[in-house]
């Protein structure tokens, strides 16, 4: 702002004294009486089908209350989790809370188990028979686009979401041919792992007499999130579903998502009419929480003889995994967008991104 002199001062926080004196709520902190305890199973494949899942023994253990499988959810009208990126034309595969006849990555959630403690709900876990067969996987970009790679998804044919294009390619190609000087780089903008002091965490509560499902989470962009919750999963009118942050540990953008683990919650309170909690640890954080970069670029710069830029051209592949988050197709294009730096239409320089 420009004005007075006062709208240049700083302005003090109010919450440093209390996080410096150790005082902070977190989700951990949170009392939640009577609540259970969940727990994922996740997948040790990278790509998978899944033949059976046998939760006979693991259901019987004393102390568990609920095994869930995809046929439990899509049993109870459960949508896939939605992809919100303004990015057309975009191929999204439906995305279930659990992995519904196949795996996809290391890490897919495949059940979920609800028990009286995180111990019990880990010895269940390893009970639980899963018949998988495994598949050829790819994990590199520009190697999942080539002739004869895996196919990740029958909806998205030679695994391509979506092509992105942007500026203006006949101008940039003609001053590439006549330029005095082109130089070409390639450039690997490596994936990147967010691991925030604080693991994503929930605790979901549900009340029969109004019909409402409310969740404490260490997130970001609650009302974003509530609207996919309402809207596409669980398709009940936003104010029955509530969400609460408290203090959050470091999110770095990767809690502004809808996870599996915020649906699976919610579910398995109404199920049960009793609280849930759960709290990821770091191994399964690093496989199941929204990961960012992972985009490989060749670019090309074209140069007059006194060395100015005159033109950019830049071919990008974004690695989006095996499923597209809230935003990650989102974040790529402006990733593109953003690569040509303050090259304008006064610039005397042109771009292109494909």
């Amino acid at each position: 702002m420009v004005g007075t002199s006062q709208d240049a001062r700083s302005v003090r926080r109010l919450e440093d004294a209390r996080f410096l004196l150790g005082l902070g709520r977190y989700v951990e902190d949170i009392a939640s009486g009577d609540a259970l305890q969940g727990y994922v199973l996740r997948s040790p494949h990278a790509h998978a089908l899944i033949r059976r899942i046998d939760t006979a023994l693991a259901t019987a253990l004393p102390g568990v209350h609920l095994i869930a499988t995809a046929a439990d959810l899509a049993a109870d009208g459960l949508g896939p989790l939605p992809c919100m990126a303004a990015v057309k034309p975009l191929i999204v595969p439906p995305r279930p809370a659990l992995a519904d006849g196949r795996v996809r990555h290391v890490g897919d959630p495949v059940a979920f188990i609800v028990a009286d403690s995180v111990g019990v709900a880990r010895e269940a876990a390893e009970l639980i028979e899963v018949d998988y067969e495994p598949l050829a996987a790819v994990v590199d970009g520009a190697a999942a686009l080539a002739g004869g790679a895996p196919a990740i998804w029958d909806q998205a044919p030679g695994n391509l979401a979506f092509h992105f294009r942007k500026g203006d390619h006949d101008v940039v190609a003609r001053i590439m041919k006549d330029a005095a000087h082109v130089v070409a780089v390639e450039v690997m903008n490596n994936r990147v792992v967010v691991v925030p002091i604080e693991p994503r965490a929930g605790i979901a509560r549900y009340d029969k007499t109004t019909d409402t499902m409310d969740l404490e989470l260490t997130g970001q962009g609650l009302h974003g999130i509530r609207r996919q919750l309402a809207e596409f999963v669980f398709k009940v009118a936003p104010e029955r579903i509530q969400l609460h942050a408290p203090d959050v540990g470091g999110g770095f953008g990767m809690k502004n998502f809808l996870y599996p683990e915020w649906v699976l919650l919610l579910w398995a309170a109404r199920r049960l009419g009793r609280p849930v909690r759960w709290i990821a640890d770091r191994a399964e954080e690093f496989v199941s929480g929204a990961q960012g970069r992972d985009i490989a670029g060749s670019a090309k710069i074209a140069l007059d003889a006194a060395g100015r830029i005159l033109a950019l051209d830049v071919a990008m592949v974004a690695n989006l995994g095996a499923y597209l988050s809230g935003n990650g197709p989102g974040a790529s294009a402006i990733a593109a967008s953003t690569s040509s730096g303050p090259a304008n239409k006064r610039s005397n320089s042109a771009f292109a991104v494909r």
